[in-house]
């Protein structure tokens, strides 16, 4: 996937679950790990490895928990 759309998906579910009461970070790792595919998730890992531009603080403290 390009890593556009990834930060664009990241971000939407980032911004779903900030809007929820609870450990967003949390509940972001959980929605990643539940229904991204494995390589999905390596490629954010990677992305992140790289500098993450563009991604949420939310995204990057999930991906620590991944």
């Amino acid at each position: 996937m390009s890593p556009d759309k990834m930060v664009h998906m990241a971000n939407q579910i980032a911004t779903f679950f900030d809007s929820q009461p609870g450990e967003a970070a949390e509940k972001i790792a959980d929605h990643i790990r539940d229904f991204w595919e494995p390589r999905m998730r390596e490629q954010l890992l990677g992305y992140i490895r790289e500098g993450g531009d563009g991604l949420k603080p939310a995204v990057q403290e999930a991906a620590k928990r991944l």
